[in-house]
């Protein structure tokens, strides 16, 4: 997603390996946010596909930065993500001294306030001594400043609205913004329709904005996933990257699954081992119109997870070796009923789902998977069992969103059909003038994946 059909400036040699390329790309961005040219842009951007390292440069631009004498502001969406980039970077910079900007009504999680460089208040005039301060776009907004930053890092950037960017631009003279391009588009409770077409849709996302008024900004990107494996990446990259490719920090073989209890001759152990071996794996229902939290969608999901836990399965990366354990495996969907009738299913299959009380599979919906990674995922896919196919379901992100979490497979439960309903509901939104057309739009995407799929099918039932 670049301005004027251009290339980004930056994109890792094909011909190198993926760490030269990650590292070549990294360097290119630290120097132009770190050390920028007179006459540069005052925002550079930097879009990261799934498990490109997003995290960890912004840590290090966070730590080059007051390295060369400079206080900075970092803005992020939600307080789970300014906690975690707070023990993020007290972790990895513990000379630095941080401030915790948080709202009067809430209170920063244990994880961030366990080291003894963090202070947390709901004043930033406590803070501004600190190296760096954090707060999420919300609460920047209300923020009074005598003297602006001159460096700022806008984290999840494509997450954030436009509109909560104006809020918060007076406050910095440069930035940085990370963000992925392919995630779910920023998150609002009323009507755009209105703004459409507007230069200025408070809607719209941050990015898109700032590209749209700055032409001269040159997007940059991470090259490599290290998150997804060479058997996820290519489709991930080709189905929802089309103009911004990527890569897997590993090859063939690198990561392998494998099994201690042998199969029982059911679909769902043929399910898990058709994706220790590729990587994917889809269990298909019969075709059928069903209620959203589908029964027999719900127990396949929760069957399948029980079994990934009973057959002792052990995940071999670059990493090392490590038995797969309830918190290292996620079931994703796309509402929260479904996502509540998952969570009582595997609590009658005795399969742990509550993180307060230990390791945990998570169960969780699109929005909420986000930046988040494990090490088997299991999806029920948003098309499952629907007499339509709605502008929701066929969102872009939703579903690049729950095809990205994992390290070293992905099991989708669906119905069959769902081919044949997009060829009923084809993409035909109405068009809007001065609204650029998204691509890949999710009609595409969700073809180009259950292409893929169909190579992985294992059908449960008549």
């Amino acid at each position: 997603m670049f301005p004027q059909g251009g290339t980004p400036p930056f994109a890792g040699p094909a011909d190198l390996p993926p760490g030269a390329a990650a590292d070549a790309a990294v360097a290119a961005i630290l120097e132009a946010a770190v050390r920028p040219a007179p006459g540069d842009p005052r925002g550079v951007v930097v879009d990261s596909p799934p498990g490109a390292g997003k995290s960890t440069l912004v840590v290090r631009a966070a730590r080059e930065l007051v390295a060369a004498g400079e206080r900075l502001m970092i803005v992020a969406q939600t307080n789970s993500q300014v906690d975690d980039l707070v023990d993020r970077l007290a972790e990895k910079g513990p000379e630095l001294s941080i401030g915790r900007l948080h709202a009067s009504d809430s209170r920063p999680a244990p994880e961030a306030l366990r080291h003894p460089g963090v202070t947390a208040s709901e004043k930033v005039a406590d803070l501004l001594e600190q190296d760096v301060v954090i707060s999420t776009a919300a609460k920047w907004q209300w923020v009074k400043a005598e003297a602006p930053w001159r460096h700022a890092i806008v984290d999840e950037a494509y997450q954030m609205r436009s509109d909560a960017l104006l809020a918060v631009a007076r406050l910095f003279e440069r930035a940085l913004f990370v963000g992925d391009p392919g995630q779910l588009d920023p998150f609002t409770v009323v009507g755009t329709e209105q703004w459409a077409g507007l230069s200025y849709d408070p809607s719209g996302s941050a990015v898109v904005t700032l590209l749209a008024h700055n032409p001269a900004i040159r997007p940059h990107r991470l090259p490599v996933s290290w998150r997804l494996p060479a058997s996820a990446a290519p489709l991930v990259s080709a189905a929802f990257y089309p103009y911004t490719p990527f890569r897997s920090g590993t090859g063939p073989g690198d990561r392998r699954l494998t099994a201690s209890v042998r199969p029982d001759g059911s679909a769902v152990d043929a399910a898990i081992d058709e994706a220790a071996e590729h990587g994917w794996a889809l269990l298909e229902l019969p075709a059928r119109h069903t209620v959203r939290t589908d029964p027999q969608a719900v127990a396949a999901v929760a069957a399948t997870v029980r079994r990934l836990l009973d057959r002792g399965l052990t995940a071999h990366s670059e990493q090392g070796e490590a038995p797969l354990t309830p918190g290292r495996i996620a079931v994703g969907t796309a509402h929260r009923d479904q996502a509540a009738a998952v969570r009582a299913a595997l609590t009658g299959l005795g399969v742990p789902v509550d993180p307060a009380a230990g390791p945990a599979v998570t169960v969780d919906t699109a929005n909420r998977l986000q930046g988040r990674e494990y090490d088997v995922t299991v999806v029920l896919h948003p098309l499952s069992g629907r007499p339509d196919a709605t502008a929701f379901h066929l969102e872009t992100g939703r579903l690049c969103v729950l095809a990205s979490r994992h390290r070293h497979a992905c099991i989708v439960v669906a119905r069959a059909g769902i081919a044949e309903l997009l060829d009923e509901h084809p993409s035909a939104e109405p068009v809007q003038l001065g609204v650029a057309v998204k691509f890949p739009d999710g009609w595409e995407a969700n073809h180009a994946v259950l292409a893929h799929l169909a190579e992985h099918r294992v059908r449960l039932g008549g």
